[in-house]
C-alpha cells in the first residue's frame, strides 16, 4: 500500500518511536500503472524513502527494478523526508510542547534517497519525466542510468521535463531521485524565517507531483489562453490560444492541432471544477479551431490561434470571473489535441492532448493619487482584505484541510491572500478560483531569494547558477498561474526590491509565458530599477499596538497599502492550549511573560510575550489563572483584530490618502502557535477569527477610536438607505450613560461609509471603563449589524519617536479593568440539528437568551459545538457567535459542520462568556 500523508486536522499524535527507534519492517509500496495513451499524465503515487547514511547499494542498484529497499519508509506522492518519517511513527508529535527538539537534525545533513517503480506495458509511445517541487536539488536516475545531476535539478520552484523513451522496458520501471539537504539561506528554496520553529530537515524531498506523460511523435506543451476582456463594457473577450508543438521523432511530421474553448459546468457562483475536469465538464463549446504544422526532426515551434484568424475566439457576452462577493466565478475550459502524420506512412494518429482551465477578467493596479497599490477588478477599485497564508509546517498537501481554510477566509469576509514563498500546488489556486479568492504570489524575503538585494536578510550572494535557477523559477510559476483568474499579481521581491540584472531576467520569463496580471517589484515601500515603486509599505507592526493604533494614518495604520502587519500575538482557546502545550508549559504561559515561548517564533525578537501580556495586564488586569488570562486574551484580540479591519475600511474611500489595502499577518499558522494566526492549527476560533468577522460584515457599523465617530461601511455592491443607527452607552453594570438614535441613513455600495454622528468627547457620570452598543436597523426595522466596544475614557498613548519596526511603544494604557466588577449573568441555550445526508453536513440552530433580570449585559458569549467528550467539532461555520446581550435580548445562530465529525456523537454546545459561567446544553 502507499502511504500518503496528509495535513490531518485531528491533531492526533503518531506513535511515538523516538528519533534513536529501530528501522519499521519493510513496506512495500505499490508501483504506479502508467496507461500507454497518448497525452496520459500520470503521478507517481508513492515513494520507499531512506537515507543515503543507511544505504551501502550504488545508485545503479538502488535505482533499478527488482530492488528491495528493505527497511525503507513509505512516502506519499507528495512528502519531504520528516513527514514520511513522522507519518511511520518514528518521531514524537512535533506540534506538541517541545517535541520537535528530539528530532536530530544531523539525519538531514546527509542525501536521502526516494524510490518510485511504475510499470508501463506499451513501450511503443514516447515516455516523459515532468516534475518540480524538489527541496533542494537531486541527482535523477531511470532503470539504474543517471538523466540528470544535482547541477541540473535545482531549486524547489523550477520544471524539469526528460525524454526517458529509451530507457523504459515493459512491465517494471524504476525512478529515483537522490535528494540533496536543504539549506534555505544557501538554496532558492523554501524557508519558514520567523513564522514558527522551522523543521530539522529544512522541508527537504519532492513537495510536488513526479508525472509520466506519455505521447506520440509530437508532443504538446505549455496550452494555454490569453485574454483581454473589453473595458468598460465587458461585452467581448478576445481570446488568444497558444502551445508549443516539439517534434520527438527523427522524420518529419505534419501535425493537425485541433481545439476547442467552452464553460465549465457548474461554474459561476462558487462551482468551479478543478484543473482535472473531463471533457464533458463543457457545458458548450463557444469556439473551435484547428491548424495544420510541418515539423522537421526534433524541431519545436509555438503555434497560435488568434481572433484574427478565428473570429470565434472574439466571445460575445462573455461570462466574467469576479472575486467573491462581488459576482460569479464561470470559469472556461481549453482543449487541444495534436494528430500526427508521418511524411513515411501517411497514417494520422493522436499524438497528445492538452486541458486548461481559465477564467476571463481584467486586473490592474496603478498607482493612486498618493503612490499607494490602488487594484482593480474588471474596472472596479477593490480594498484588499486579506491575510498572510502558511502551509503545513512539513508542506504535507490535505485537499480538504485546504479547503476547510479556504472557507474560513470567505467566512472572515477577506477577499484575498498572500502566499509569500511556499506557493502552493495547482489544486490550491484552483480551489481560490472556485471561491473567488484572490491571491497574491511571490518569492519569500531574507532567504537566498533576496541574498544578492537585501543585505538585512540572511540569504548568501547569488552565483551564476542562481540566476539561472532563478529564471528557470520565474517562467515555470508564471506558466503555471498565468490562466488563474484569481492570481492578482506575482511579488517579485518581499522586504526589498530586486536588483535590475534580476528584475529583468523575472520580468523577461514573465513576458515570454504571457502573464497578464500586475507586477509588483516588493511588499516594502520600496523600488525596482524597471518595474519602478512598489506602491505597498511593509512599515508593521507585528507585536501589540492598542487599537487605537490602526486608525491613525502614520507607519502602519489604515492608509495605503500595508502588505503584512498585525498586533502580533494571538492566544488560542484552552481546547487548542490544552492540545499544544504540557501544563508546566501553560503554567509558565500565563505567570511568567518574560518567558521564551517556543511555539511562539525562534526570533529573539518575538520569542516572548513581553510587550502583549504587558499590555493585558495593564489594560485588563492581572491574570488570576489560566483561564482568566485565556479569557482577557480573547477579549484584547477581538477588539484589536477588529480595529485594524474597521480602520482599513473606513478610510478606504478618503479623498486623501486613503486605504487600498491590508494583510493580516497571518491568516494561518502552519504548526501550534501563539501568535500571527486569525485561525489556529486546528480551525478552532478564538476572539481574533470573530473580531474579524465582525469588522468585515457586508452592511456593518463601527466606532472609530480616533474621532468617537459612529460609522456605516457598506462593502456591498448596491447602495443602502432607510438606515437607522443607534448607539447607547453603558456602564458595567449595564447602567445606561448616553443614547442617541439617527434616522434615514443612506450609504453607497462598494466599500463607502458614511458617519452617522460621533460621540460626544465626556459624558456625565460614565464610568472609566463602558460599554458601547451599536445597532443598525434597515427601513423594515430588522437588526442588519450590532457592535458591542468596551472602551476606556483613559485612552491609550502611544509613543510614536520611540517605533521601531515591529511594534510602537505604549506609555499609558486605557484601563478596562471595570470590565472585572461586571456581575456574572446567565445565558440560556436551546437549540436542534438538522442533517443533510446528500452533502453529508448538519446544521445546528442555537437561540441564545439573556436570562438575568438586572441590567448587567452577558458580554462576548461564544458557544462551542462540542461532541460528548467535551471536545470542539471542527471546522464550523457559525453566521455570528461571541456577541453581547443585553437582558431580554436573544441572538440565533446557526452553526454548520460535516456529519462525519461527530464521530457518532450527539452534538452539544458549550456556552462561555466573559461574564457568563460556562455551561453546556444539549443540540440534538
Amino acid at each position: 500500500m502507499v502511504l500518503v500523508l496528509t495535513a490531518g486536522t485531528t491533531g492526533a499524535a503518531p506513535a511515538a518511536q523516538g528519533a534513536g527507534a529501530p528501522l519499521p519492517s519493510v513496506t512495500a509500496v505499490a508501483a504506479t500503472v502508467v496507461p500507454a495513451a497518448p497525452g496520459s499524465a500520470t503521478p507517481l503515487s508513492g515513494y520507499a524513502v531512506q537515507s543515503t547514511a543507511k544505504v551501502a547499494d550504488t545508485a545503479e542498484t538502488v535505482s533499478s527494478p527488482g530492488y528491495p529497499a528493505t527497511g525503507w519508509y513509505p512516502a506519499g506522492p507528495r512528502s519531504t523526508v520528516l513527514a514520511a518519517l513522522l507519518a511511520a511513527g518514528v518521531h514524537p508529535d512535533p506540534f506538541h510542547s517541545t517535541q520537535q527538539e528530539l528530532i536530530p537534525a544531523a539525519d538531514f545533513s546527509v542525501p536521502w534517497w526516494y524510490r518510485s517503480d511504475f510499470t508501463v506495458a506499451d513501450t511503443t509511445a514516447r515516455t516523459h519525466l515532468d516534475f518540480s517541487g524538489v527541496i533542494s536539488a537531486a541527482d535523477v536516475f531511470v532503470n539504474g542510468r543517471l538523466i540528470a545531476t544535482k547541477s541540473a535539478v535545482a531549486g524547489a520552484y523550477t520544471r524539469h521535463e526528460f525524454d526517458v523513451t529509451t530507457l523504459i522496458r515493459p512491465g517494471t520501471n524504476t525512478v529515483a531521485f537522490r535528494i540533496q539537504p536543504n539549506n534555505p539561506r544557501k538554496h532558492l528554496t523554501m524557508g519558514w524565517l520567523d513564522w514558527l520553529q522551522p523543521p530539522p530537515d529544512e522541508n527537504m524531498g519532492i513537495v510536488r507531483d513526479v508525472t509520466v506523460r506519455r505521447a506520440g511523435p509530437v508532443a504538446l506543451r505549455d496550452a494555454h489562453v490569453v485574454s483581454a476582456l473589453a473595458m468598460p463594457s465587458m461585452a467581448t473577450a478576445d481570446l488568444t490560444v497558444r502551445a508549443r508543438l516539439r517534434n520527438d521523432s527523427d522524420a518529419t511530421v505534419t501535425t493537425t492541432l485541433s481545439g476547442t474553448v467552452g464553460q465549465v459546468k457548474g461554474t459561476g457562483q462558487g462551482q468551479a471544477q478543478g484543473r482535472g475536469a473531463v471533457a464533458d465538464a463543457v457545458t458548450q463549446v463557444d469556439a473551435a479551431f484547428a491548424r495544420s504544422v510541418t515539423l522537421a526532426p526534433h524541431e519545436t515551434r509555438t503555434v497560435s490561434f488568434s481572433p484574427a484568424e478565428h473570429p470565434a475566439l472574439r466571445l460575445k457576452s462573455p461570462r466574467v470571473w469576479w472575486p467573491a462577493h462581488m459576482g460569479g466565478q464561470p470559469m472556461y475550459e481549453l482543449g487541444l489535441t495534436a494528430t500526427a502524420t508521418a511524411t513515411t506512412h501517411g497514417t494520422a494518429t493522436p499524438s497528445d492532448t492538452a486541458r486548461q482551465t481559465f477564467g476571463i477578467r481584467d486586473v490592474r493596479a496603478p498607482l493612486n493619487a498618493d503612490g499607494a497599490r490602488q487594484y482593480e477588478v474588471n474596472g472596479r477599485p477593490l480594498l484588499v482584505k486579506g491575510a498572510g497564508w502558511s502551509p503545513d509546517q512539513f508542506l504535507r498537501w490535505d485537499p480538504t484541510y485546504v479547503e476547510d481554510r479556504l472557507k474560513y477566509a470567505l467566512d472572515l469576509g477577506l477577499n484575498t491572500l498572500r502566499l509569500e514563498g511556499h506557493i502552493e500546488p495547482d489544486e490550491f489556486f484552483d480551489l481560490a478560483d472556485r471561491y473567488g479568492i484572490l491571491t497574491l504570489p511571490g518569492w519569500e524575503c531574507c532567504t537566498k531569494w533576496e541574498g544578492d538585494f537585501n543585505r538585512d536578510g540572511a540569504g548568501e550572494r547569488w552565483t551564476a547558477a542562481d540566476h539561472s535557477t532563478a529564471r528557470a523559477s520565474m517562467a515555470a510559476e508564471a506558466a503555471r498561474l498565468r490562466n488563474h483568474p484569481g492570481v492578482i499579481s506575482f511579488l517579485i521581491g518581499s522586504d526589498a526590491a530586486p536588483t535590475e540584472e534580476i528584475e529583468r531576467a523575472y520580468l523577461d520569463a514573465l513576458k515570454a509565458a504571457d502573464w497578464n496580471a500586475p507586477v509588483i517589484p516588493a511588499a516594502a515601500d520600496t523600488a525596482s530599477p524597471i518595474t519602478g515603486r512598489s506602491g505597498m509599505k511593509m512599515t508593521g507592526p507585528y507585536d501589540w499596538v492598542p487599537p487605537g493604533y490602526w486608525y491613525d494614518k502614520r507607519d502602519g495604520g489604515a492608509s495605503g497599502f500595508n502588505s503584512e502587519t498585525s498586533a502580533g500575538p494571538d492566544i488560542p482557546t484552552l481546547d487548542t492550549l490544552r492540545r499544544m502545550m504540557t501544563p508546566a508549559e501553560l503554567e509558565t504561559l500565563w505567570k511568567d511573560p518574560t518567558a521564551v515561548q517556543y511555539h511562539r517564533s525562534p526570533s529573539a525578537t518575538f520569542d516572548t510575550l513581553e510587550l502583549y501580556d504587558t499590555a493585558l495586564t495593564a489594560r485588563y488586569g492581572a491574570p488570576a489563572s489560566l483561564e482568566d488570562y485565556v479569557r482577557k486574551a480573547q477579549l484584547a484580540q477581538y477588539e484589536n483584530v477588529r480595529a485594524q479591519f474597521e480602520a482599513y475600511a473606513r478610510n478606504a474611500k478618503d479623498p486623501s490618502d486613503p486605504s487600498t489595502g491590508v494583510i493580516y499577518w497571518m491568516f494561518n499558522s502552519g504548526w501550534t502557535s501563539l501568535h500571527w494566526q486569525l485561525v489556529d492549527r486546528f480551525l478552532d476560533q478564538g476572539g481574533a477569527y470573530f473580531g474579524a468577522k465582525k469588522a468585515n460584515e457586508p452592511l456593518h457599523v463601527q466606532y472609530g477610536y480616533d474621532d468617537r465617530s459612529v460609522t456605516v461601511v457598506n462593502s456591498r455592491p448596491a447602495p443602502a438607505s432607510g438606515l437607522t443607527a443607534r448607539v447607547t452607552l453603558f456602564a458595567p453594570d449595564g447602567t445606561q450613560k448616553y443614547d442617541r438614535t439617527v434616522t434615514g441613513l443612506s450609504v453607497a455600495g462598494g466599500g463607502a461609509s458614511s458617519t452617522a454622528l460621533t460621540l460626544p468627547g465626556s459624558v456625565p457620570g460614565l464610568s472609566t471603563t463602558y460599554l458601547a452598543r451599536l445597532l443598525l436597523t434597515d427601513a423594515a426595522g430588522r437588526e442588519v449589524s450590532r457592535n458591542v466596544y468596551w472602551l476606556s475614557t483613559e485612552e491609550d498613548v502611544l509613543d510614536r519617536e520611540r517605533g521601531d519596526w515591529f511594534h510602537t511603544p505604549t506609555t499609558s494604557y486605557a484601563d478596562l479593568r471595570g470590565l472585572d466588577s461586571m456581575a456574572r449573568t446567565a445565558v440560556t441555550a436551546t437549540a436542534s440539528t438538522t442533517a443533510d445526508g446528500a452533502s453529508g453536513t448538519s446544521t445546528t440552530t442555537v437561540t441564545l437568551r439573556h436570562a438575568g433580570t438586572g441590567g448587567t449585559p452577558a458580554l462576548l458569549t461564544d458557544v462551542h459545538l462540542v461532541r460528548a467528550s467535551g471536545d470542539p467539532v471542527l471546522p464550523v461555520r457559525w453566521n455570528d457567535n461571541q456577541v453581547s446581550l443585553w437582558p431580554g435580548e436573544s441572538a440565533t445562530l446557526t452553526a454548520t459542520y460535516r456529519t462525519a465529525d461527530l464521530r457518532g456523537s450527539v452534538p452539544r454546545l458549550r456556552v462561555s462568556g466573559w461574564n457568563t459561567p460556562t455551561g453546556t446544553a444539549a443540540a440534538a
